[in-house]
């Protein structure tokens, strides 16, 4: 009998190629201890609600009455809900086309991308075009439309930085093309060399592969540096230079937890340098919200048809989520000062901001304190990413184990404390460099006591596998 099309050796060899470290054997293994019983403490996503971090509360006010607008009817509505959450409510709820159980464009409500397109020119202090934008349901929504447009073929390349967020990798993999990597310098606080660029580049096209777009995630995800405004126009010279489409991820901008570096938005250092550059340049940017997106298109006017293609990828899905729209709007226009709830927005707003940022410093200082372990400190986004100098004993007893070394690492890891990571093969690292990635979302309260557990973990795996004979942390 001949294989049906759902049994395995049948299935497209692109679906098999995939990988997705986040939710891969690690935290398999940890669902099933879970299941068993052990406390797990899931650092492996980042999921902050799951681990405690209270939303805002303006706009769940506002979506919970656009979820029951019959409350607005209420004569006493005024009395469990501010005025101006109220307004919004009804705001929103007219740019519907029947409530939040109604479609919309395919696109997004067209008066949440007007809202999008305000706060891209009060960022940057450039115009932007409503029509351009388009809103998705997830992030990895909006880069896989992208990326989808882009591969035509195993011959097409994509720039991806390494270490990476996996959604490239298995989006790559998914549609057909071939992953070009660029490798991210540990010891320069993840930074990039456009020489590597050159030569990522050079090495492609002796394969035979056409290099047409380059990602770059800022900040950076799993290694939470932020780039510069001078390495930003490097990436851009060299775009322009080669042609490239540039896929400008910068989920994070707004979780960062230094002053000296602070997020600058790809689109504006382009606009800033002006010339032919900010015309021809094609740039897609994605920002984000919880569980809604948006992705804005910078392309030349003569790129409207590609927009109009574009447009009917994401109307395969015929209309993003209406309600995770209303929390995007929310977020590019949040309270202003005279609003009833502007304090108590701004409150909980830096609240939460200030915690990530005293959180960021005592998981960097924690995982410096511990032996074999070194790690740069998290400017931004909400990870950190450890190197762990394992022993070569470790190494060996990792290739008897049939496992990866950081996967062994880290599956000891989950086994003896609960701390559910990621090891850093998943994201890509240069060979014979091992990591683990890591949410830097626990409680602020408990943190102290993860970062004691992983410490007594770690050293005691240190002293297990190391031989005694010295082996240095650098």
């Amino acid at each position: 009998m001949s294989p049906k099309a759902l049994d395995y050796e049948s299935l497209n060899e692109n679906v098999k190629k995939v990988q997705y470290a986040v939710r891969g054997e690690l935290y398999l293994r940890a669902s099933e201890l879970q299941k068993e019983g052990k406390k797990i403490i899931f650092t492996n996503v980042g999921n902050p609600h799951a681990l405690g971090q209270k939303p805002l509360t303006f706009p769940r006010q506002v979506v919970a009455l656009c979820q029951a607008p019959f409350l607005l009817d209420d004569p006493n509505v005024g009395l469990l809900f501010p005025a101006d959450a109220i307004a919004r409510a009804k705001h929103y709820l007219s740019l519907t086309s029947g409530g939040l159980g109604a479609y919309s464009d395919s696109r997004g409500l067209p008066g949440v991308r007007k809202e999008v397109a305000d706060f891209i020119g009060r960022r940057d202090g450039y115009p932007s075009d409503p029509e351009l934008i388009f809103l998705t349901d997830g992030a990895s929504k909006g880069v896989m439309q992208i990326l989808n447009a882009i591969i035509r073929g195993e011959g097409d390349g994509v720039l991806v930085p390494v270490p990476q967020y996996p959604l490239y990798s298995a989006a790559i993999a998914l549609f057909g093309g071939s992953l070009v990597p660029y490798y991210l310098e540990e010891t320069a606080n993840w930074g990039l060399d456009v020489a590597d660029l050159r030569q990522s580049v050079a090495q492609a096209r002796r394969k035979g592969i056409t290099v047409r777009a380059m990602v770059i995630i800022n900040p950076g995800n799993p290694t939470g540096q932020c780039l510069s405004a001078a390495n930003l126009r490097e990436i851009l010279q060299f775009c322009y230079q080669e042609n490239l489409v540039l896929l400008g991820d910068e989920v994070y901008q707004q979780n960062i937890y230094q002053d000296e570096r602070p997020f600058i938005s790809v689109k504006k250092v382009l606009m800033d340098m002006g010339g032919p550059m900010s015309k021809e340049v094609q740039l897609v940017s994605f920002h984000s919200v919880s569980k809604g997106y948006w992705g804005e298109f910078h392309l030349r006017v003569l790129m409207l048809q590609t927009v109009d293609e574009i447009y009917k990828i994401a109307s395969i899905s015929l209309s993003p989520n209406v309600p995770a729209m209303i929390f995007l709007g929310l977020m590019v226009n949040p309270p202003k000062p005279g609003d009833i709830s502007y304090d108590q927005f701004v409150r909980e707003s830096k609240e939460i901001l200030e915690s990530l940022r005293r959180r960021a410093r005592i998981m960097t200082d924690g995982f410096n304190s511990c032996r074999n372990v070194v790690c740069n400190f998290t400017e931004g986004a909400m990870y950190s990413f450890p190197q762990i100098r394992l022993p070569p004993r470790a190494i060996e007893a990792a290739k008897k184990a049939g496992k990866v070394p950081d996967v062994f690492y880290c599956l000891k890891l989950l086994e003896a404390t609960g701390i559910s990571t990621v090891p850093g093969s998943g994201f890509g690292q240069k060979e014979g460099v091992f990591h683990l990635r890591t949410t830097i979302l626990p409680a602020e309260e408990d943190m102290p006591a993860i970062m004691a557990s992983f410490k007594k973990f770690n050293d005691e795996f240190m002293e297990q596998y190391e031989d005694h004979r010295g082996y240095s942390r650098m």
